[in-house]
């Protein structure tokens, strides 16, 4: 037994608050620490570090010594003059397969028409980090892949100067060719790959990395690398995986977190067609590793399905989770009668500040707890053989869960060999690699190839979901129109008494203690088993709906406009969202009114509407990425709800592929629609209300309105764009109905409140 299995239910959310932490936030500074055969090694950092070996990852065909042509371990070039490079991160859908292979061929200043993307093995000796999450995909590996290029091509026309007796500054390279323009002397990098491959490796500080000005690929539109087989069913989703001898399983948890298998009626389950094995497991009493519960293994999916559809299991619930989301909204209305002693903050002095202050506004806010529901349903393929685990995994955290099975499992982690699948969406779900872990101790038992694949059912039931939370506010605008005071009292969730659940605490990218001169805010935390976890922008999903709708009311009590009020706010200094030492991925005054402006002018703000329609904006700083959001819409007497526009104007630094930031903004501000309007996820007595999206109603196409992406290109390091796009939407979305109907919505979702869509 390891010592994860010693654990209890708090562990399983301090492991996701560490997460979090390590998937939301950016390093403190990228810059790569390396000697003078830096490229040979990594650095200590997460994706720090560069390495131009002559190999390919563990389970590639090539070896270094016997593949000459591979120029390093993202690039190689065959004879034919075909650029094949590999993208070490996690294709969830963001687009970032496509997108680090521009980064390379750029700065390799290869030929896009024939450069080939495929997907790298799992490595992290050779890659570093291979994850994805808070929109750290892109800045993590900016360097290391503009690197990876720039010295696959400094070793390229070393090897042509070599040949060609020039020196390496005359030789200029060029949509895979290289040139020399004084003699006329020509070649592929085809031709020069196996030369190049034997150049001394470029020490990374001579590297000449593109300005902006000089991108040929960068900030234009591209289709996806796999858009095509993607439309056309070829297999690419871990649910695709296919092998000889295969099988196929199923894995029934207490539908409580935290219930034991007692018995179960196996017996009857044998009995069924293409049964091969039924068995209970212990596991290990953590959420993100494996629960106990019932594995059924098939000769199909369709009967593995079938035969848990006839099992009955009798659960000991003795010590299995008995939340009740609706015993805690009452309790949270009782908590917020009162303000706790014990602060967070407390700034300047707000009871002065209330005291004068010629407007003073107090309203409570609550948000719903929310599941990822992606649509490829969450599973794995394992296979013990010759010694080893071998694992085909749809997750965003490949690394990490390699470490874990090897933990659990009890191998040397090179022996646990994860392939990396394409992912059928993610949204923060599959950064918890549960499944994952569920399928090991699965192969453990059955020594073939075995697929274990969830149900609807079991997504929904074994979320890791974002938690719902209140929060209590006061806030007090001076004479001069300006924020001066605000107070907030936060009600979240607690596993173990003492943090706050996974994704329940304060945003680390509001702007909490120099939000205005007087500040104060306190926690308090109520008991909660049910597991939770990052969703696509963690904590600011739900933070920034509140953030921004008081901010709002606060604008209207003070008969001041919104979008002046909200450049007062944020042209102040705002030292805590600094990250040191990295003042291109800082919160940027002037970046932040630039998209505020920029969104209110695309919106037209400011002009005459038919009565019953509304505009409303909302702006955040989130996971680096400086956006505003306005929506238009309608509202008829009975709430129903018609969005005309939303106009998404965003500063992420340069952007990589405009096709594909163009769909982040576009989705993202659909997510944050679809989870405004009617997401909610209920529990009682531990358990989840809603089975199927029948229940669970995700934004059809008939509501999904017009989306206008705006981008305010810049020289900033590039931030990610999977996370930002959805938080402003919720507030812009209440302020526009407010403004359309004078009715002030502090419920999220609205169907709560009766609207529809």
């Amino acid at each position: 037994m390891n010592t994860h299995t010693k654990l209890n239910f708090a562990a399983s959310d301090a492991y996701t608050a560490q997460l979090i932490n390590d998937v939301e936030r950016l390093p403190a500074d990228t810059a790569l620490k390396l000697g003078r055969r830096g490229f040979l090694k990594l650095g200590a950092g997460a994706g720090a570090g560069l390495v131009l070996a002559f190999a390919l990852p563990s389970g590639r065909a090539e070896a270094a010594e016997g593949n000459p042509r591979l120029i390093n371990a993202f690039v190689r070039i065959t004879p034919e003059n075909r650029v094949i490079v590999y993208s070490k991160g996690p294709e969830i859908g963001q687009g970032i397969k496509t997108a680090f292979g521009l980064i390379i061929a750029e700065e390799l200043d290869a030929d896009w028409k024939t450069v080939e993307v495929d997907q790298a093995q799992v490595n992290s000796k050779l890659y570093g980090y291979q994850g994805a999450g808070g929109s750290t995909s892109i800045p993590r590996a900016w360097d290391q892949l503009r690197q990876a290029g720039a010295g696959a091509k400094a070793m390229l026309v070393a090897a042509a100067a070599k040949e060609w007796n020039v020196p390496a500054g005359e030789v200029v390279a060029q949509d895979s060719m290289l040139t020399h323009k004084a003699s006329g002397k020509s070649g592929t990098y085809g031709q020069f790959a196996s030369a190049a491959s034997k150049m001394p490796v470029p020490e990374p500080a001579s590297l000449k990395l593109k300005k902006t000005s000089e991108y040929r690929l960068l900030g234009k539109r591209h289709t996806g690398v796999d858009n095509h087989k993607v439309v056309t069913g070829q297999p690419l989703f871990g649910i695709d995986v296919q092998m000889p001898g295969m099988v196929y399983a199923t894995y029934t948890k207490c539908p409580a977190v935290g219930g034991k298998v007692t018995s179960f009626n196996e017996a009857d389950i044998r009995k069924m067609p293409g049964v091969i094995d039924v068995f209970a497991l212990e596991g290990t009493g953590l959420p993100v590793e494996v629960m106990p519960g019932v594995a059924i293994v098939a000769n199909s999916t369709w009967n593995a399905f079938k035969a848990k559809d006839a099992l009955k299991v009798t659960w000991d619930e003795s010590q299995a989770s008995k939340d009740s989301l609706t015993a805690a909204d009452a309790k949270a209305k009782e908590i917020a009668r009162t303000f706790p002693a014990k602060t967070d903050a407390n700034v300047g002095n707000v009871d002065a500040a209330f005291a004068k202050a010629p407007h003073v506004v107090e309203a409570y806010y609550d948000y719903a707890f929310v599941s990822h529901t992606p649509l490829e349903p969450m599973n794995t393929t394992a296979h013990w053989h010759d010694g080893i685990l071998e694992m085909w995994v749809p997750t965003q955290q490949a690394n990490r869960g390699q470490t874990m099975v090897a933990e659990m499992v009890g191998l040397p982690e090179d022996n646990v060999v994860v392939h990396q699948t394409r992912c059928g969406g993610g949204f923060g779900r599959r950064l918890m690699n549960d499944y994952m872990m569920e399928a090991a101790a699965i192969a453990q038992k059955v020594r073939a190839p075995v697929k274990l694949q969830w149900k609807r059912e079991d997504d929904f039931a074994h979320d890791f979901f974002r938690p719902g939370g209140y929060h209590q506010l006061k806030g007090a605008v001076d004479s001069g129109g300006k924020l001066d005071a605000w107070q907030e009292h936060f009600i979240t969730f607690t596993a173990d008494g003492s943090k706050e659940v996974s994704g329940g605490n304060y945003s680390a990218n509001l702007p909490h203690t120099t939000l205005a001169p007087n500040v104060r805010r306190a926690t308090s935390m109520m008991p909660l088993m049910t597991p939770t976890g990052p969703w696509r922008g963690p904590r600011d999903n739900a933070q920034v709906f509140v953030n921004q709708s008081f901010m709002h009311e606060l604008a209207v009590a003070s008969n001041r406009d919104f979008v002046q009020f909200l450049l007062d706010v944020v042209a102040r200094d705002v030292p805590e969202l600094r990250v040191p030492d990295g003042p291109n991925i800082n919160f940027n005054k002037d970046r932040a009114a630039g998209v505020i402006k920029l969104c209110a002018e695309k919106a037209g703000w400011g002009r005459k509407r038919p009565k019953g329609t509304g505009l409303g904006l909302a702006w955040a700083f989130s996971y680096g990425g400086h956006i505003a959001e306005a929506v238009e819409l309608s509202v008829d007497d009975k709430k129903h709800i018609t969005v005309h526009k939303i106009i998404v104007v965003a500063d992420v630094g340069p952007v990589v592929n405009m096709s594909s930031a163009e769909n982040q903004a576009e989705g993202g501000a659909i997510d944050g629609l679809s989870t405004a309007m009617g997401l909610d996820i209920g529990v009682e007595n531990g358990r989840v209300q809603q089975a199927n999206f029948n229940s669970y109603p995700v934004l059809r196409i008939r509501s999904a309105p017009l989306v206008e992406a705006h981008f305010i290109q810049s020289d900033f390091r590039p931030t990610g764009l999977g996370e930002p796009a959805v938080p402003p939407l919720a507030g812009a979305l209440g302020n526009a109905i407010f403004d359309a109907s004078g009715v002030r919505v502090r419920t999220m979702p609205l169907k709560r409140l009766g609207y529809t869509i």
